[in-house]
């Protein structure tokens, strides 16, 4: 690799607002705040908007919207075994 084109990575705290949840990982992102991580380091601070914390296909809670009854036609016609299979 050549050296000094690459942004420097460094430990920031991801905190999700929604679910009250906050990660600890390595980023090349920039932010003036900071928060006081469980180890007693501080660290840079970026909040958003949504995360496995919070996002329904990590948390289970997703849902199909089916206007038109498909989901439901299929259950009846191979049964509920079978949508939950694939």
């Amino acid at each position: 690799m050549r050296p000094g084109i690459h942004p420097v990575s460094r430990p920031v705290v991801f905190r999700d607002r929604a679910a009250d949840v906050a990660f600890l990982t390595r980023s090349t992102s920039h932010s003036s705040r900071t928060i006081e991580w469980e180890d007693g380091n501080t660290y840079p601070l970026i909040d958003v908007d949504i995360s496995s914390g919070s996002h329904p296909f990590y948390t289970g809670t997703s849902r199909v919207v089916d206007t038109e009854g498909r989901v439901e036609r299929f259950e009846r016609r191979y049964g509920r075994e079978a949508s939950a299979r694939g």
